[in-house]
C-alpha cells in the first residue's frame, strides 16, 4: 500500500434478528426530545413503526415525527425538518428507514443549529459544521447506501437540478449506533432490492478502480464483490432467503464505511453521473448508477487496463491464459453486464426516464472528480451519457 491515511469509525452496530431490543439501551444515553425520521409510511404497514414507538415511549422520550422523507430527499424537506426540530428542541435524531432517510437525518443533524443556509454552506461551499450537531441513531430497513456507518448525506435541489453529496470530515456526524435486522428488508419490492444491490456493488467499484499499487483494500473489495454477486443471485430467486439477505446487508455496510477506501485515491464519477441523472429525472438511485456504469467503465478502461483485467480474473473468474489484457478486461465487463441484466437493472438512460432534452442539464450538473484513471472533461461526460442513451 502506498501513502498515509487515518481510519476511525465510531458507529456501533447491532446485527441480526431481535436486535431492536438494543434500542432502549442506546436511547438511555441521549436526551429526551427525539426526532423520529421516516419515509412514506411502509414502516407503519410492516409493524416496525409500532415497535419503535413503543420503545421510545417506554424510554420516556418526547417524540416529534418528521415523516414523508422521499427517496431523493430535497432541500425543502430539510428546511421543513429543521423547523420541526427547532420547535421541539430536539436533542437526538432516530432515523428509521433506508439510505435516503439516514442521509436526511445526518443533513438535519448539522443543520438544526446552523445559522447559515444549509444548502449554501454544506452543498455549495462544502464547509464543515461550526455549530453544535445533533447525534443520530439508525434502525435500517433497506440496504444499499451504507449510510448507516458513514458521514455522507445526499440532498437534492430540484429547481437547480442538482443532487449533491457531502461526506462530512468529522466522525461525530456518523450515526452513533445502527440496528440492522435483515428481516426488515424482506418486504421491499424486487425492483428496490435490485437497485440496492447494484448501489452496493458500485460503491465497491468506485473505490476499487483507482490506483495501481498492491493494495490490501483491493483484495477486500474483490471478496465483497464476489459475495454480493453470489448472494444477489440467491436473493433474486428467493427474496426471503435470510442468509443471502444478511450477507447483502453486511456487504452494504462494509462497502461504504470507508474501510476499502484506505490507501486509495478512489473514483466517484459513476455516482456523480448517476446523481445528476437523478436530479433531473428523480429516478431510483441504484438504477441511475446502473444505466451509466458500463458506458463509463468502457470509456476509462484503456487508462486502467491492468486493474480491469484483474477485475475480470479475480471477480468474474475469467481465464486470462493466451489472451491480451484488453481481451480479458472486456470479457470481465461483459460478465458484469450479464449479471446486471439478471438483476433486472436499468441498462440505458431511457429506462430511468431520461430524454435527449435533459442531457445538457445532466452534463452541467455532473461534478468532475479526480482520483480515477482519467479525469473527465465536460465533453467526455457528454460522450458517456450519449453512450448510455444508445445502448
Amino acid at each position: 500500500m502506498l501513502g498515509n491515511f487515518s481510519y476511525c469509525n465510531p458507529t456501533k452496530l447491532y446485527f441480526g434478528e431481535d436486535v431492536l431490543r438494543n434500542l432502549s439501551v442506546e436511547l438511555a444515553k441521549y436526551g429526551n426530545n427525539v426526532a423520529l425520521v421516516y419515509g412514506g409510511g411502509s414502516i407503519k404497514k410492516n409493524g416496525i413503526y409500532d415497535d419503535v414507538i413503543s420503545i421510545l415511549k417506554s424510554a420516556g422520550k418526547n417524540v416529534a415525527e418528521i415523516s414523508g422523507v422521499m427517496p431523493n430527499p430535497t432541500i425543502h424537506k430539510l428546511y421543513e425538518g429543521i423547523e420541526i426540530a427547532r420547535e421541539n428542541k430536539v436533542d437526538f435524531i432516530l432515523a428509521v428507514g433506508g439510505g435516503s432517510v439516514v442521509d436526511y437525518a445526518k443533513a438535519l443533524s448539522v443543520s438544526i443549529h446552523c445559522e447559515d443556509d444549509p444548502w449554501e454552506k454544506y452543498y455549495a461551499r462544502f464547509e464543515e459544521p461550526a455549530c453544535e450537531t445533533v447525534s443520530v441513531g439508525v434502525v435500517l430497513t433497506m440496504v444499499g447506501t451504507g449510510s448507516e456507518m458513514n458521514a455522507g448525506a445526499v440532498i437534492t435541489y430540484p429547481e437547480k437540478k442538482l443532487k449533491i453529496g457531502h461526506v462530512f470530515a468529522d466522525e461525530k456526524i456518523m450515526p452513533r449506533f445502527s440496528i440492522l435486522n435483515p428481516r426488515y428488508t424482506m418486504s421491499l419490492p424486487k425492483y428496490q432490492m435490485a437497485a440496492g444491490i447494484y448501489d452496493i456493488f458500485n460503491h465497491i467499484c468506485e473505490q476499487y478502480f483507482s490506483g495501481g499499487d498492491d493494495n490490501t483494500s483491493d483484495y477486500i473489495s474483490e471478496g465483497l464483490m464476489k459475495s454480493v454477486i453470489y448472494s444477489s443471485r440467491i436473493a433474486m430467486k428467493d427474496m426471503n432467503d435470510y442468509e443471502a439477505r444478511s450477507n447483502i446487508m453486511w456487504s452494504a455496510t462494509w462497502a461504504l464505511n470507508t474501510l476499502v477506501s484506505r490507501g486509495k485515491s478512489t473514483d466517484w464519477m459513476v455516482h456523480m453521473l448517476g446523481q445528476s441523472v437523478g436530479a433531473c429525472s428523480n429516478a431510483t438511485h441504484g438504477m441511475t448508477l446502473a444505466a451509466v456504469s458500463l458506458p463509463y467503465y468502457r470509456f476509462i478502461m484503456p487508462y486502467g487496463i491492468k486493474k480491469f483485467a484483474r477485475f475480470a480474473v479475480n471477480v468474474w473468474d475469467i481465464n486470462p491464459e493466451g489472451r491480451t489484457e484488453e481481451q480479458v478486461a472486456k470479457e470481465g465487463l461483459s460478465a458484469m453486464e450479464t449479471w446486471m441484466k439478471e438483476l433486472g437493472l436499468a441498462m440505458k438512460l431511457s429506462e430511468v426516464g431520461v430524454t435527449a432534452e435533459m442531457i445538457d442539464d445532466i452534463v452541467e450538473g455532473t461534478l468532475i472528480m479526480e482520483g480515477g484513471y482519467k479525469v473527465l472533461t465536460k465533453d467526455d461526460v457528454r460522450k458517456v451519457l450519449m453512450q448510455a442513451m444508445q445502448r
